[in-house]
């Protein structure tokens, strides 16, 4: 490519963010103000130190290893106030760079260690959620997740409560944790509870195993999205019907290379994918364990994969398809963000080293929620 966007254009563009944990998407600032207020111990006492501690952006080699970041954010994450402040902060976070629409996944059984119900567990996450949409203008919703490495006992009560908070705020069923040697299918009993009460589906699969985890989540368990899908290329038969299907990936670049689901980022093969026609979208994951936001995972499929500017334009316009919305509201936020996507010509990186203005472009309705731009 003669030419790179610069970040700050790509920060500038609406955009989605799917697949974002809440437990892994803390401020280091608020993991410490939190821990010294209710005196917890943490590895390390200032910001550069919890860093270190948590190998915050490092790569870790494996998911396991990566997954012990989050018993630091876990301590922390024990009071309704403290969920309702992350969710905020989070929110307010991903505004900042554009994001338009987030769903944000977590698992409410993992932050009862203080006898938090679960019920009260998911409403101080939507009160911070809700807080944060009227002063920022960005929705989100909720994805509840149930853990493949603990008892599908465990995961089935998540899905009850997906059930019972359907249409206020939570939009989704996931089913995240260690991935190798804990199969989706022994959670099946979980998956048709949420599918027969017409709860969206989505399921990390093909990041720290192979398309035969991916097979699983979509036949045995209903997936309508895939959380990474990293390992989908390995099984073509597969992967053509997820593209018929139109199945959506929820990629994640930075976090599987960080995971070692992925080499190094030019390996990704997401470009693949996209190639290929695949809906691909892409994400976050932990905005605090990956040390990325979703404007710099784009920016990178650009920069790395050479990804151009209408590439990133038909990935954000997958994100909006694939948000698990009615139909109606995505067609609002699909007509509104197309509007605003074109005031950014494809040429736009040539025209970047030649005219500094480009980099000013604004967007007109920035915030907007559907209906209101």
């Amino acid at each position: 490519m003669a030419s790179k966007l610069p970040l700050e254009v790509v920060e500038k563009l609406p955009k989605t963010d799917l697949h974002v944990h809440l437990d892994g998407s803390l401020r280091v600032a608020t993991i410490l103000d939190l821990a010294e207020k209710g005196r917890i111990e943490l590895p390390a006492r200032d910001e550069d130190g919890l860093r270190k501690a948590m190998n915050l952006g490092m790569n870790c080699g494996s998911l396991v290893e990566y997954l012990k970041a989050f018993d630091v954010t876990l301590r922390v994450l024990q009071t309704a106030e403290s969920l309702t402040r992350a969710a905020y902060e989070l929110a307010e976070d991903a505004a900042r760079e554009n994001v338009r629409y987030m769903e944000v996944r977590y698992s409410p059984m993992l932050h009862t260690r203080r006898g938090l119900k679960l019920t009260t567990v998911v409403e101080a996450v939507l009160e911070g959620l809700r807080a944060a949409q009227d002063e920022f203008g960005i929705e989100s919703n909720v994805i509840i997740c149930g853990i493949r490495n603990v008892s599908a006992e465990s995961s089935l009560e998540m899905a009850e409560l997906a059930v019972a908070y359907k249409n206020r705020g939570v939009v989704g069923y996931d089913l995240a944790g260690a991935e190798y040697d804990h199969p989706a299918k022994h959670h099946r009993a979980a998956f048709q509870l949420v599918r027969d009460n017409n709860v969206n589906v989505t399921i990390h699969a093909g990041e720290a195993y192979g398309p035969e985890s991916i097979h699983q989540a979509i036949h045995v368990c209903g997936a309508h999205r895939i959380g990474h899908g990293c390992r989908l290329r390995e099984d073509g038969d597969l992967l053509h019907y997820v593209n018929d299907h139109r199945i959506s990936l929820e990629c994640c670049p930075s976090s599987n290379v960080q995971t070692g689901a992925i080499r190094d980022l030019s390996s990704h093969p997401i470009k693949l994918y996209k190639h290929l026609g695949l809906r691909v979208t892409v994400n976050t994951d932990n905005r605090l364990v990956t040390d990325t936001t979703a404007s710099k995972e784009l920016w990178l499929c650009h920069k790395v994969l050479g990804f151009s500017l209408a590439d990133l334009k038909q990935v954000i316009l997958s994100g909006f398809k694939s948000a698990f919305l009615p139909f109606h509201v995505k067609q609002q936020y699909l007509r509104h963000v197309s509007e605003e996507l074109e005031a950014f010509p494809d040429d736009l990186a040539v025209a970047e080293e030649s005219s500094p203005s480009v980099g000013a472009v604004q967007l007109s309705a920035k915030g907007a929620a559907p209906g209101q731009a």
